[in-house]
């Protein structure tokens, strides 16, 4: 590890910022790391399925090796900008030489149709959130009925459909799907934890409804068949009836129903395949029909935080298209398209940077490629001098505005008294539901 230089702050820690405190740590900087959240971990403590135990358990292990770095100081339950006490300015003037925005995207995308406001209307984000025990959303209550729709074809729309199906055990979700199944997202692993409650006749008759269309543009729908009937051999035995069911190209244009009743559906214009340029592309036909539910979820994918204090264009945050500090060709420099001028030492990474891309390993590369264009900025400057005393000042600061300010030793008596909470229940693992039960475990 090379001599320490210099003082750099990174919001946001989830994979990206993690990994990128670890390589800046390593290069020389002495590294704050801002976190809204109590815990670590972002998407991979939050996002991932509540009970993949093992994966979860593998990456807090390597979370917790990074923040076991001296170089790391921790401060989590700290909101930069968004109405925090603190804002970005306010990093820059007090000394940071640097700062990564890794804050995810924390925005949640809608496709504004009519009567998308209507009760029983609910992105994805909030559901996975809130099956996860992510404060505020675990405490939130969700009007999950009985015929629901999920509207998307990756990853998050099966995470979905697992937790109304083995948990919530909905009397049908039907999942609306934009273009055909020869471009679904999803993993046949995703696919095997729902696949005994398919209906295999109604998904033999979508599958000659659109094998023509497939045809037309060059698709082979038994070929696109696998991806759901690879799953059938490891799927999990079915604990409830669940139908669960697939409703190919089809665009939703309404969300039908009233204030007093909720959704009574989703309405949808049927689409054809049109291949042109090497790609299959869904259009419209103008032929419309309803799709019945009492509950419709969006699992289309996310946006930035809008309220945070980096400007947008067209719903991301903007990096400079020709990078002073490009690392594999990509830029990580953040740019204001208001004035048109680079954000001088701000930096951007992971969905900060690109929405909706990858999973954890995307997130770690991209995390420690903007640690790598960072520090080749920093060499630049000059080591900052006094470093110990510059943080001790803002850290006092810190303190002084932030009652609950929660750092590593909080994080450590946290886990300590989860873990025996999880022991005493003989379960898996145990999550405080709420922020004010995680401070009264960390002795607040």
């Amino acid at each position: 590890m090379v001599d320490l230089k210099w003082m750099v702050a990174v919001i946001g820690a989830g994979p990206a910022g993690l990994f990128a405190a670890r390589k800046l740590a390593e290069g020389g900087a002495r590294v704050v790391l801002f976190n809204r959240d109590i815990k670590p971990g972002g998407l991979a403590e939050y996002g991932i399925y509540w009970d993949k135990y093992k994966m979860k358990l593998g990456l807090r292990n390597q979370f917790k090796l990074i923040l076991s770095n001296p170089r790391i100081d921790y401060y989590g339950n700290v909101t930069v900008c968004c109405g925090g006490n603190i804002v970005l300015e306010d990093l820059l003037e007090s000394g940071f030489q640097a700062v990564l925005v890794t804050t995810g995207a924390q925005g949640t995308k809608w496709l504004r149709l009519p009567g998308e406001n209507l009760p029983g209307v609910y992105h994805a984000k909030n559901i996975v959130f809130h099956y996860n025990l992510l404060p505020p959303f675990s405490e939130k209550k969700y009007l999950l009925g009985k015929r629901v729709v999920i509207v998307g074809a990756g990853n998050v729309m099966m995470d979905v459909a697992h937790y109304l199906i083995r948990v919530c055990k909905a009397d049908e979700v039907v999942a609306v799907v934009r273009r055909g199944p020869a471009d679904v997202k999803f993993t046949r692993k995703e696919m095997e934890s729902v696949a005994s409650n398919l209906d295999l006749p109604l998904l033999d008759a979508e599958f000659a409804r659109v094998a023509s269309i497939m045809q037309s543009a060059g698709q082979d729908p038994v070929a696109a068949k696998a991806a759901f009937s690879d799953a059938l051999p490891k799927a999990l035995p079915p604990i409830s009836q669940t139908s669960f069911r697939f409703e190919f190209l089809a665009t939703p244009v309404r969300v039908t129903g009233d204030w007093i009743n909720g959704v009574s559906g989703l309405k949808v214009e049927e689409n054809t395949l049109v291949a042109a340029d090497g790609n299959v592309k869904a259009r419209g036909t103008g032929n419309t029909r309803q799709v019945d539910a009492d509950t419709i979820i969006f699992a289309i994918g996310d946006t930035v935080d809008k309220d945070f204090c980096v400007p947008i264009y067209n719903d991301s945050y903007v990096t400079i298209k020709v990078p002073r500090y490009p690392v594999d060709n990509l830029s990580y420099e953040a740019f204001n398209p208001d004035s048109n001028l680079p954000m001088e030492r701000v930096f951007l990474a992971g969905w900060a940077r690109q929405a909706s891309t990858g999973l954890v390993g995307y997130a770690r590369k991209d995390g420690e490629n903007a640690a790598e264009a960072m520090l080749a900025y920093l060499e630049t400057q000059p080591p900052m001098r006094d470093l110990e005393n510059v943080l001790e000042k803002f850290e006092q600061r810190l303190a002084e505005t932030h009652e609950q300010l929660v750092d590593k030793p909080h994080l450590a008596k946290l886990e300590e008294v989860e873990k025996t909470e999880a022991q005493t229940r003989g379960v898996e693992e145990y999550k405080f539901p709420t922020n004010d039960e995680m401070f009264t475990a960390m002795g607040f």
